[in-house]
């Protein structure tokens, strides 16, 4: 079973960096930037073909936890061999941003075409936090909460999907209660502080429990599985910033990431559960891809791009040493940041 998971890993990761590289790969060759390299994962070279049509290298490398494309002039003319208008800085900032920005889009195109594969396949379910039933003996049934009731808002912030309301619910609280804003079926919008239970599983975990089902009814025909895709879409990318939010905030623990071993483990659970599972898993982390390589961060797409609008609004480029120096140092937190959540990974395995 191991050796089935590693490959379906390694496969998930590949496909996905590979849709996010060849992004910035078509469009860069589009706008005629020379490209020296296009690679799959990082480490040791394990396959390279160089053609000889365009002079580009195509390798495969050792680790499936990335991969890259290299061009000229990404940052500043560094090869004086190339031809100066076919180095990327030459090239104007509306193309560069585009080029930046190709892998993201990409990432997003393939999620949301994953997502109306589920629903044409295995039809498409509710998002709305909707209560179907509440459990007796629980703090919303004792609330007074009812099936058809829809939860609006959690601790003042609105909400839209149940995928949203589930890391509101996760948030670190200052209080013992939450507090709900409930949408009841008559329009009424009625406020209620609820404390969970809290209850202990047989290994010391313990889960806060407000005794809710949500509806999650299929729904069929063919415009239904289009609104499904996009909202689907929307709603992992709002959970994303609010984790994000949650994390700048310490809302939410560092120790929640997941990193490699993290996604080795859940690709594992999902062989299990079958191709429904699969499927989502890659339209899920195709997103998580693109909303953290849009942050304005150096090293990240979105960091680049930053700096191409700053360069826009100054009215020269923003000096070569200092944006190296930036990228440089981005690159490093980010290494020291994979390190760590990956050895938290391997703790959480034991």
């Amino acid at each position: 079973m191991w050796v089935l998971t590693l490959l379906l890993f390694i496969f998930i990761l590949g496909i996905i960096v590979l849709v996010h590289e060849l992004g910035h790969f078509l469009w860069a060759k589009k706008f005629g930037v020379y490209i020296y390299e296009f690679s799959i994962g990082m480490g040791p070279v394990i396959y390279s073909h160089k053609r000889k049509k365009d002079g580009i290298t195509y390798n495969i490398r050792a680790l499936p936890i990335g991969g890259f494309v290299s061009m000229a002039g990404e940052v500043y003319e560094d090869d004086k061999s190339v031809p100066k208008e076919k180095c990327l800085c030459n090239k104007p900032i509306w193309q560069r941003i585009i080029v930046m920005a190709a892998g993201v889009i990409n990432n997003f195109i393939m999620a949301i075409v994953l997502l109306f594969v589920i629903a044409l396949f295995w039809g498409s379910k509710s998002l709305q936090p909707k209560i179907e039933s509440v459990l007796e003996g629980y703090p919303m049934a004792e609330a007074g909460i009812v099936k058809g009731d829809v939860i609006v808002a959690i601790n003042n912030n609105k909400i839209s999907t149940w995928d949203e309301a589930q890391i509101l619910l996760y948030y670190k609280n200052k209080n013992t209660y939450y507090e709900f804003a409930i949408k009841h079926e008559n329009g009424e919008i009625e406020n209620y502080k609820i404390t969970p239970k809290t209850e202990v599983a047989e290994d010391g975990t313990e889960t806060k429990v407000f005794g809710v089902n949500i509806n999650q009814a299929k729904t069929y025909g063919l415009f239904n599985k289009i609104r499904y895709a996009f909202e689907q879409f929307w709603a992992t990318v709002s959970s994303m910033w609010l984790t994000i939010a949650g994390l700048v905030t310490g809302k939410i623990s560092l120790d929640a990431l997941s990193g490699p071993v993290g996604i080795y483990s859940v690709v594992g659970q999902s062989v299990n559960y079958g191709i429904y599972y699969v499927i989502y898993l890659i339209a899920y982390l195709s997103i998580n891809v693109g909303v953290i390589n849009i942050i304005p961060f150096p090293a990240f797409d979105g960091g680049r791009i930053l700096f191409l609008v700053i360069e826009k609004i100054k009215g020269s480029p923003v000096n070569q040493k200092f944006e190296n120096l930036c990228h440089t140092i981005g690159f490093f937190l980010l290494m020291l940041l994979i390190l760590f959540v990956t050895i938290n990974d391997v703790i959480k395995l034991f």
